[in-house]
């Protein structure tokens, strides 16, 4: 294969590779949950995705210290990505793997909404139309009143991926001015301490192969943010932020040989419409003269949970100190 043709696919083909193993990881998570409560596996989870953090903290040099420069965003932020985190493993321990990732895929859409207040964005009537379209596939998803069962965990997940649309449009708000490391550290410390006071009430004692199986969960997250990293090094965002939706087809598989899931009409045509209309969001904010924030396209990794560092602050801390003399 030609060389030019090999570096056109590397981008979206690690994409690819990256949301394999986030989806590995959410099969960690959703068998997990069966037996603990979403607080202690977000504890362990931060705990054990702390090391990586303090290790590329001791890679920024840049000057300051960790007060942040925007408290209020910074205090909100940190609340959502903690909200966002336990709603979402709760999610995935209650509802099959690909209803959970339907009601997730809604984020681009609220972070679209949520540009217009926050960062000012002008949304013209087709991402506008697009929004509607994709919010009437979550109910799709949902069918209240057609016979289904709306529980706690559509609410958490719904939950999670507004939290997650907050988390990230603050990021796009403040990010360009506040250091790498408030935005990195501060939802993983917050989480660490609500959920460590949390604890004592649902605990249950876990034996070493459940302990293997969070160290896993921290593996694949690495992993999987490392190759998040090195597709956009390798392929504009247009051409790997959809490939995020790729994890539908391992809920799907994951879902149905692992957990006995099977997969009903609504839930896929619902997830068609809402993938379709974030593609298209995705597609206009790539249009020259239609975005000036790309609020979607630069959200640089999936549901933001404040569990690991998020894929842009690794990134932007480890290009600050490659750049430091």
């Amino acid at each position: 294969m030609p060389l030019g043709l090999t570096s056109r696919f590397a981008g979206p083909g690690l994409a690819l590779l990256a949301f394999v193993l986030f989806s590995s990881h959410d099969v960690i998570v959703k068998s997990l949950g069966g037996s603990y409560s979403p607080v202690q596996i977000v504890f362990f989870s931060v705990l054990l995705g702390l090391p990586i953090a303090m290790l590329m903290l001791m890679r920024d040099r840049t000057d300051g210290n960790l007060l942040p420069r925007y408290p209020g965003w910074t205090i909100l932020r940190t609340v959502a990505a903690v909200l966002t985190g336990v709603s979402v493993f709760y999610a995935f321990s209650v509802l099959p793997m690909a209803q959970t990732y339907a009601i997730l895929f809604a984020t681009p859409l609220l972070i679209t909404l949520l540009s217009v207040p926050i960062l000012g964005e002008r949304v013209g009537w087709r991402r506008s139309v697009a929004v509607l379209v994709g919010l009437f596939g979550v109910l799709v998803v949902l069918r209240p009143g057609q016979g289904a069962e709306l529980g706690l965990g559509h609410l958490a997940a719904f939950v999670g991926a507004l939290g997650s649309a907050i988390a990230s449009i603050i990021v796009r708000k403040i990010g360009a001015e506040e250091r790498n490391v408030v935005l990195l550290l501060y939802p993983m410390m917050a989480n660490l301490v609500v959920m460590g006071a949390v604890l004592p009430f649902v605990y249950r004692p876990m034996p070493l192969a459940d302990f293997g199986a969070l160290a896993a969960m921290a593996a694949l997250a690495l992993g999987a943010s490392l190759c998040v990293i090195a597709a956009y090094k390798r392929a504009p965002a247009f051409q790997v932020a959809p490939m995020q939706y790729s994890q539908m087809i391992w809920a799907i598989l994951f879902g149905a040989l692992i957990f006995g899931e099977s997969v009903d009409l609504f839930t896929i045509l619902g997830a068609a419409i809402i993938i379709a209309s974030g593609i298209f969001i995705l597609m206009r904010e790539e249009t020259a003269n239609v975005s000036e924030n790309r609020p979607v396209l630069a959200t640089r990794t999936r549901t933001d949970t404040g569990t690991f560092p998020r894929v842009s602050g690794l990134q932007s801390v480890s290009q600050e100190a490659a750049e430091q003399p």
